[in-house]
Parts: C-alpha cells; sequence; structure tokens
C-alpha cells in the first residue's frame, strides 16, 4: 500500500521549523502588545508583587496598577481605580465642581506624577456617573462616580485593572490591606494642608476595622446637619485605619483605591471616602463599600461597548498639565466637631 505520508524536503522542513518558532513567540508575546482583550478574570488583582509587598512610604513601579489619577482642567484633584478596559470608579464627591466629562483626564500607568513612563497613559472621559444618592441618606452615603473612557484601555504590566467585588464577597478579617495615592503627605502639625502633595505614589497598610467599632468613635449627630442626616458609618462604607503607627488616608486622596488580597489577587474593597482630622491619634478611615455597590457597577458597565482590535495607546492626544499638583483632599472632620466624639 502507498504511503500517504507527506515528505518534507530540507528547505520544507526548515521553512516549518521558522514557522513554529514564530508562533511560539507570538504566544510570548507581553500583555501590552496582544491587540486581543484578555478575559478580566484572568488580568485583574494581579501583579508582579502580588505575595512579597514592599513596605515604606513610596511605592514601586507595577505595584499598584489600578491606580489612577483624576485631571480637571489640567489640574490633579483625586485618585481613582481602574476596574475594567473601560471604567474607571472614584469618589463622588470629587464631582462637585463640574461633571462635565468634557472637563476630566484619566492617568494611569504612573509611579512618579511628574515622569511618565513608556507606559503612562492619559485617556479622555466619555460619560462621569455620580451615584444618585450621594450624600442624601447620610453624611457622604453612596459616595461612588464611575467614569466611562473614552476608548478602552490597552492592559500592561503597569496598567491592569483592580478585581471587583461579588455583593455578598466579603475580605479576609484577617488579612492586612493597602491604601495608595499622591495625597499629601502628613505630619503631626495643625498644618497638615500646607504640605506639598507626593510626587511619587504613597502606599499605606492597613487593618480593617468592624463599622461598629468605626462608630463607637465617630456616631453622632451633625449639629450642622439639617433633618436625621448624621455622621456615622454606615453599610455602604468600610472602615479601616492603623491607630497605633499613625495610618490613615492622610497618606491617600478622595478617591483612592483600598484593596485587600483574596484568593492569591487584589479586590478593591473600597474607595477613600473620609476620615477624622489628619494629627495623632490618628482615627479610623472611611471608604466606600464597592461590594454594597457591585450590582449598581455592573449596571452601568453592561452598557460599555465590546473592546475593539484596536486598543488605546498612551499616545492619545494629551491635555496641558498643570505642574502644580493640588489634589483635592479626603473629607476631613473639622478639629470642633473633632472634639465631640472623644
Amino acid at each position: 500500500m502507498a504511503s500517504t505520508g507527506i515528505k518534507l524536503s530540507g528547505e520544507g522542513r526548515q521553512g516549518l521549523c521558522m514557522l513554529a518558532t514564530l508562533l511560539f513567540c507570538l504566544c510570548l508575546q507581553p500583555l501590552h502588545a496582544q491587540n486581543t482583550m484578555p478575559n478580566l478574570s484572568e488580568v485583574c488583582g494581579r501583579t508582579r508583587f502580588t505575595g512579597k509587598i514592599f513596605g515604606g512610604q513610596n511605592a514601586e513601579p507595577e505595584q499598584w496598577p489600578w491606580q489612577a489619577s483624576v485631571f480637571l482642567n489640567g489640574t490633579y484633584v483625586c485618585g481613582a481605580a481602574l476596574i475594567d478596559s473601560n471604567w474607571v470608579a472614584s469618589a463622588a464627591h470629587c464631582f462637585q465642581r463640574s461633571q462635565n466629562p468634557d472637563d476630566y483626564w484619566i492617568l494611569l500607568g504612573y509611579n512618579r506624577m511628574t515622569d511618565p513612563s513608556n507606559y503612562s497613559m492619559q485617556m479622555a472621559v466619555s460619560q462621569l456617573i455620580v451615584h444618585p444618592d450621594f450624600d442624601k441618606h447620610h453624611f457622604l452615603g453612596s459616595d461612588i462616580t464611575l467614569m466611562k473612557l473614552h476608548v478602552p484601555v490597552n492592559f500592561n504590566s503597569h496598567v491592569l485593572p483592580a478585581c471587583l467585588p461579588e455583593s455578598s464577597t466579603k475580605p479576609d478579617p484577617k488579612s492586612s490591606c493597602w491604601i495608595s495615592g499622591w495625597g499629601m503627605t502628613v505630619d503631626e502639625t495643625d498644618h497638615a494642608e500646607s504640605l506639598p502633595p507626593a510626587i511619587t505614589l504613597q502606599e499605606a497598610e492597613v487593618s480593617l476595622l468592624d463599622n461598629e467599632d468605626c462608630n463607637a468613635y465617630y456616631r453622632y449627630s451633625d449639629p450642622n446637619a439639617t433633618g436625621s442626616k448624621s455622621v456615622g458609618v454606615f453599610d455602604d462604607m468600610v472602615c479601616a485605619g492603623d491607630p497605633m503607627n499613625g495610618t490613615s488616608i492622610c497618606r491617600g486622596d478622595s478617591g483612592g483605591p483600598l484593596v485587600c488580597p483574596l484568593g492569591g489577587v487584589w479586590y478593591l474593597f473600597g474607595l477613600t471616602s473620609w476620615s477624622a482630622e489628619c494629627r495623632f491619634p490618628v482615627g479610623p478611615s472611611v471608604f466606600t463599600n464597592l461590594s454594597y455597590f457591585a450590582d449598581w457597577i455592573k449596571q452601568h458597565q453592561k452598557e460599555a461597548p465590546t473592546p475593539s482590535s484596536i486598543m488605546a495607546s498612551s499616545t492619545q492626544k494629551q491635555p496641558a498639565l498643570s505642574p502644580v499638583l493640588k489634589p483635592r483632599m479626603t473629607v476631613l472632620l473639622s478639629a470642633k466637631i473633632h472634639q465631640l466624639i472623644k
């Protein structure tokens, strides 16, 4: 019986080997070089530092690749977090000056604010959604805003989303969480707001605290509020801090991420919202509870278009950014009110 096998000449075998080598190399392309959008669950919350976080004040490049910053008319105002290729989440109180998406730009992939890398991106905003219940039922309640990017982000090791929790997902109470941002670094003086904002991304380790314990510190009737509106830690909030070491969101800025490890990846459990005065003894910090708003976020994410094969690039037209950083700091309770809860 005649053989049906295909015999290749020397040149044919050589060509086949070259083709196989080329295909193998293509499979090993870095994430940012691929034209197809990877599955979100395969990339979210994964950094090269997972499992070996460095301590200290300055964050390492690629350590928090979901960290974003919000610029209003060229001036830095708040932090934010990338949650998928189209959406960024931040605090609603950051957007009281303007809710026109054309006024905002989102910066991604920055470690030093004044020193962009080849991976840094400046993205236009096409849609801005402030939660309709923001600050209606209690002090800074529903403190969350979603921003839809004009074009989808091209993921790379410096720009990746944090994983979003489900409404039922809870962080491990024994795990340490981390906050990050370019807010002002604070000392023990009464003039914290006169300090310059950080140029290098800052980080701090915090522990989650029970909301009831936080309320023992914060709960009281706001003398300046009308009706039943009061200051306190509610279900739409998460409390964290490290009073023993003076760690609070004084080292972060509004809208910045609170991430906690779960199952080997980082989940975005909070967005920086408010705290007491930034002086010792440092009180606990309060964050918007992302688990509480999981369904609301998903509702708006569904409106995002299917990412195209042509990804956004870091060469997108950039705004004229002010060299002077003026972050909108975390909302702080006044010293006078703070005395009421001591």
